[in-house]
């Protein structure tokens, strides 16, 4: 993957994607290598509805529980 999509819920997808295959550690390590701010990614994503959780270390419909 050369970019993060654009769009909330592929993005969702592609973050969650390379964080379950293991190809990141971490949702900072993964925004730094597609020079992103992790922050910004969240703060897009929360506007859509989306929270990060660090425990399963994905991006979650807000008010879904682990």
């Amino acid at each position: 993957m050369d970019y993060l999509p654009q769009d909330p819920y592929m993005l969702v997808s592609a973050i969650n994607m390379l964080l379950r295959d293991e190809e990141f550690d971490t949702l900072e390590s993964l925004c730094y290598n597609f020079n992103r701010e992790p922050e910004e990614i969240k703060d897009y994503l929360r506007k859509h509805d989306f929270e990060y959780s660090e425990t399963q270390r994905q991006f979650r419909p807000k008010g879904v529980e682990s």
